[in-house]
């Protein structure tokens, strides 16, 4: 390019010349022909160098000439401070002002920042600015390092920060020389760019209470605002699918968090609900970038016909801010969701069995032998947030605080959500289906619990008579009517308790056919081995 502009320059400068030249011009008068030896002398040294794809120290050593040497030292010097001020500007502007297309990072300006809160893949951060081929040879180790520094200083533009890469006349790369000072220049504009950016986010933007938010919505960390949500929420989420009004959710959910402790937290007027058009497991199976192992073909997954609202609903929020969505991007919330759909549904499932359990409570009479299945469910509960959720929440926390770029932060957030679906077994079809069927159980028994205990209790008691016209029904009598009341009752009773324990059969069946799959799959995803000893010792509390 640099031959280009002084072949361009040549020629305005001599047009007005050959303006004025009679047809029959004599060449010897031409004013430039001294440097037509030059321009041959190049020309010959292209075309060698061309054939034989030489670069660099090898193209020049093929000037024998020094007059020729010195020219190809000249032009290679006005090449490299051409190129060098493209990339000084990116590297200490984030701006490409690169009008021929010579630069070797290509920007697509077809996206935008604005899609990352749409778009699942998040190609803005990937690939708004990405590497062409063509890499300089002396810039090949280091032009990752180029155009994330390039990419840092643009979302800071982007953002209304002032840039300023504190410079001197030393950092300037076109006056780099050979001592490869220009190393150290891109390294330390790379070092401002990632610091910067990253208090940016962190301070202005607070990033880490935008995820403690997230933390105490999604993940339940503050689950009181959620109980009183269910309570008067109930009847709209039992609906099958098309009944429900996604607005009358809204301002349910509007009303319970206006009224709870998180009416205290800025971020929960950000927060909005919608009602998924499918069950968790089948979502999961549309999802095949999650590092799952291979779902079942999903025709397979046939939906519950009795689905509903408390198996499909899930939180989100309105808009995630610039330039936070670069971390909170459509995928990572995407997977907060999956999340809290799991622990939505499995804490709906502890409630049912709650009732259940106080209803037998208040009858005595029934010859229960333990609360297993309650029992189980609670530990279920602790499992997934003191084995699964707090120790991955804490260790990303501690990793953030000594994070050195944006990039590093989107790792560690990506790590936390990958391992928190992990452990909680989403990413596992086989163990979630067994999951699956073992909340299914019980919510059976608890709807029969609570259905037979109350159907059994509606049997009027026999008191003894008090009127005084009933006195001379003999005692035998009376105790042959109160002895036959007992037997009926505890016929019932046995009935009942037969139909419960039923259930809690079933449940302890699978239970027990997970504990060995667990097993197995222990050595390949070690932490299934606490899962497998919690499993252990349900058991061994029966």
């Amino acid at each position: 390019m640099p031959l280009l502009l002084h072949s361009g320059h040549f020629f305005w400068i001599t047009r007005p010349w050959l303006h004025n030249l009679n047809t029959n011009f004599d060449l010897e008068n031409f004013p430039y022909k001294p440097l037509m030896g030059s321009m041959q002398a190049l020309s010959t040294v292209v075309k060698k160098a061309s054939a034989n794809n030489f670069t660099g120290s090898a193209a020049k050593a093929m000037a024998g000439d020094s007059a020729v040497r010195s020219l190809l030292e000249k032009m290679t010097h006005c090449a490299s401070n051409a190129y060098l001020g493209i990339l000084e500007r990116w590297v200490y502007e984030g701006v490409i002002d690169d009008p021929y297309g010579e630069f070797f990072i290509a920007e697509n300006k077809s996206l935008h920042k604005e899609s990352l809160t749409q778009d699942y893949d998040a190609k803005y951060w990937r690939q708004r600015y990405s590497l062409k081929e063509g890499i300089p040879s002396f810039l090949a180790n280091i032009a990752g390092t180029i155009l994330t520094t390039g990419k840092y200083l643009n979302v800071m533009r982007e953002c209304g920060h002032n840039v300023q890469v504190p410079s001197s006349k030393n950092s300037k790369l076109m006056n780099f020389g050979s001592n490869h000072q220009y190393l150290e220049c891109i390294k330390a504009a790379y070092d401002f760019a990632s610091s910067e950016l990253l208090n940016l986010i962190k301070e202005k933007y607070d990033l880490m209470g935008k995820l403690r938010s997230l933390k105490h919505y999604l993940l339940l960390d503050q689950g009181d605002f959620l109980v009183h949500f269910t309570d008067i929420a109930r009847d709209e989420l039992t609906k099958k699918l098309d009944e429900i009004s996604v607005e009358k959710l809204q301002s349910l959910l509007d009303l319970a968090l206006r009224t709870t402790a998180a009416a205290a937290d800025p971020c929960h007027e950000d927060l909005t609900c919608c009602v998924e058009r499918s069950s968790l497991l089948k979502t999961l199976g549309n999802l095949k970038d999650l590092g799952t192992r291979a779902f079942p073909n999903n025709n397979d997954l046939e939906e519950p016909m009795s689905i509903t609202g408390l198996g499909t609903f899930s939180l989100s929020y309105k808009v995630v801010q610039w330039p936070l969505s670069i971390v909170i991007s459509k995928k990572a919330l995407t997977k907060y969701q999956l999340i809290f759909r799991f622990l939505f549904h499995c804490k709906h499932v502890d409630r049912q069995l709650c009732g259940a359990w106080q209803v037998h409570q208040g009858v005595r009479a029934l010859n229960m032998r333990g609360t297993a299945i309650p029992r189980s469910a609670l530990l279920c509960r602790k499992y997934t947030c003191f084995q699964v959720l707090e120790p991955n929440w804490h260790m990303m926390y501690n990793k953030m605080q000594t994070a050195k770029s944006i990039d590093e932060v989107i790792q560690y957030h990506d790590l936390f959500l990958d391992k928190c679906l992990k452990e909680c077994l989403l990413l596992l079809p086989e163990l979630l289906k067994k999951v699956e069927r073992l909340k299914l159980v019980c919510l059976q028994y608890a709807a029969a619990s609570q259905w037979l205990i109350s159907s059994s209790i509606d049997i009027p008691k026999l008191e003894e008579p008090s009127d005084v016209s009933l006195r001379s029904e003999t005692s035998k009598q009376w105790r042959s009517r109160s002895q036959s009341q007992a037997v009926k009752m505890m016929t019932q009773n046995t009935t009942v308790t037969e139909s419960i324990l039923k259930f809690e059969r079933e449940f302890n069946a699978e239970l027990q056919s997970l504990g060995p799959i667990l097993s197995s799959n222990s050595q390949a995803e070690p932490y299934l081995t606490h899962l497998a000893q919690w499993i252990l010792g349900i058991r061994n509390d029966q």
